[in-house]
């Protein structure tokens, strides 16, 4: 009795065209808190770098090796989280994500060391991170269109708010209880994702127009269908013929021409079928298939194998053959570095720089307010402009790669107080829109966004791995913070190019790929013409092809 309502709550939601909305803003609230629950806190988790160095008697390189290793796994297993997405359902596999970030967390609070964190927040929550992210903004990604970036742009400020509040509470907070107990009530908090999970309700686009398109196809089918059977007939009439001949039949083929209804009914029904699948895939119908009987339980298999709708890829590693999207791939991989490293670092660069603890912390806050408005600021451009979008995220990693590079050359309080006014807001520009930009046309496409998204999210997993160890490497060596913004700046600038040639290598392309359509389009033309000519003329050297006696034609 509660199955159709619950199905009703719960179940897909049919739609005629991208609604720009509806559920589609549930949706975005679902990911404004995944936001909060992953990225959000995985890069307030600078606080605890001093407290966890003391605690174990580790190196800044040691214990930043948490974040990395959280940040590589959450990258990595992005294929696995795409798979799993499109097999089962976008709500199982956040749900599942939900439980595993909070048992990571929760149970990282009774770590004896440095190595169990690796596990606990490493492996554990890391994993439960990118089963939680990437299907929610994935299936946000669907809802909307021309709205797609500034609604992504502003569900994506949770992990700003987070930043913003949770940096100079945490601060105060584990004066009182101590950074363990902060840890648990961060995991109880995230297991909010396992509720979110729930409000994913997945999306069909099924237009109106689709029966007038199906009409249509019906008719372009029936002509192929008409020539294709008249083809079979002359042939078939033809061998008949020439049966006769050969066995000197007094009915000149036309006993044997009768005798072949049954198959010729079946050869014809199953070109039908032949030709209304071979339509529906895109393939060009071959007059070869017209020919060849088919049985009864092949025909059945083919108008039981139309009718089934296609299942969607789970992975397209296809995509690795497109050019704009390797190199956009590439600028993920570079441009990762200076993702996690300024947020893990900025507050004991703040200190000794002479600036007090307490104001130090403020840092992050200050990173988290600027990001907010560079995240709701990308979006109202990205929705009204007219040139390529990744013009404009270009503009903004190259401003972020100069950011970067300020950082080591500021040492007043009110220098690193502008410098991460900027790194914020462009910060903001970047982080959220690098993702959902895979569904522009400059890129992949929306309709390969889904499958291709793991692939691209784990290139840039490698980059997460290296970057916070590099950054603690520098700093262990050159014993100053401002080194670690190095790397930083060197990989986004190397991202910076590789963004840049995302335009002529997709121009490339689809150039590539118009001449060959029209090589493929005059192929056929010279292929239908040959087929022509070997129905009408070929048959001449067999006996069948032989001129018959006018008596006997008369016969007939």
């Amino acid at each position: 009795m509660r199955s159709p309502s619950f199905q009703k709550c719960l179940g897909p939601n049919v739609y005629p065209e991208v609604p720009e909305g509806g559920w589609g803003w549930t949706v975005a609230a679902a990911f404004f808190v995944v936001e909060i629950c992953t990225y959000g806190i995985l890069k307030s988790l600078g606080v605890f770098l001093q407290d966890l160095m003391e605690e174990f008697g580790e190196s800044n390189n040691r214990v930043s090796w948490v974040i990395s290793i959280c940040a590589f796994i959450f990258t990595v297993t992005a294929p696995l989280s795409t798979f799993l997405s499109n097999r089962f359902g976008h709500r199982p596999v956040v749900m599942m994500g939900g439980f595993l970030i909070s048992l990571g967390t929760i149970t990282s609070a009774f770590s004896t060391s440095i190595n169990e964190m690796y596990i606990t927040i490493g492996l554990v929550s890391g994993l439960g991170y990118c089963l939680s992210f990437l299907p929610t903004v994935t299936l946000l990604a669907q809802y909307f269109s021309k709205r797609r970036a500034l609604v992504t742009s502003i569900a994506s400020s949770g992990e700003s708010f987070a930043l913003f509040a949770f940096a100079p509470a945490l601060t105060a907070l584990k004066e009182h209880i101590g950074w363990r107990y902060c840890l648990v009530l961060l995991g109880i908090f995230q297991a909010s994702v396992i509720g979110c999970g729930l409000l994913l309700r997945p999306i069909i686009i099924k237009a109106d127009s689709e029966k007038e398109a199906s009409e249509t196809d019906k008719e372009h089918v029936s002509l192929k269908q008409l020539e294709a059977v008249y083809e079979l007939e002359n042939e078939q009439t033809i061998t008949s013929v020439s049966s006769g001949a050969s066995k000197d039949s007094e009915d000149s083929g036309i006993t044997s021409l009768y005798a072949s209804d049954v198959d010729l009914r079946a050869a014809e029904e199953g070109a039908m079928i032949k030709l209304a699948v071979e339509d529906k895939e895109g393939q060009e119908p071959s007059l070869s298939t017209v020919s060849t009987p088919v049985k009864e339980g092949e025909l059945l298999e083919l108008q039981a194998g139309s009718l089934q709708p296609s299942r969607p890829q789970l992975l397209d590693f296809s995509v690795l053959k497109d050019g704009a999207f390797i190199w956009y791939s590439c600028f993920g991989l570079f441009a990762t570095l200076g993702f996690f490293a300024p947020q893990l670092y900025i507050i004991e660069l703040s200190k000794s720089r002479g600036i007090e603890p307490s104001m130090a912390s403020y840092m992050l806050s200050v990173m988290a307010v600027a990001e907010i408005f560079g995240r709701l600021s990308i979006g109202v451009v990205l929705n009204k402009v007219s040139c390529r979008k990744t013009l404009v995220l270009l503009a903004c990693v190259v401003l972020l790669s100069l950011v970067l590079v300020a950082f080591t050359i500021v040492w007043e309080f009110w220098g690193l107080v502008v410098c991460c006014i900027l790194y914020g807001y462009f910060l903001g520009t970047v982080a959220s829109t690098h993702i959902p930009m895979l569904a522009e046309e400059d890129v992949v496409g929306v309709q390969k966004m889904a499958s291709c998204v793991g692939v691209y999210v784990f290139i840039q997993s490698f980059a997460g791995l290296a970057g916070p160890p590099l950054g603690g490497v520098l700093v262990d060596v050159t014993h100053n913070y401002g080194a670690a913004f190095y790397s930083c700046a060197a990989g986004m600038g190397v991202g910076a190019i590789c963004l840049a040639m995302v335009g002529p290598a997709k121009s490339g392309t689809c150039q590539r790929q118009s001449k060959e359509r029209e090589e493929e389009a005059k192929m056929s033309e010279d292929n239908e013409q040959l087929d022509f000519l070997e129905v009408d003329f070929t048959q001449g050297n067999s006996p069948a092809g032989q001129i018959v006696d006018p008596e006997e034609a008369s016969v007939i």
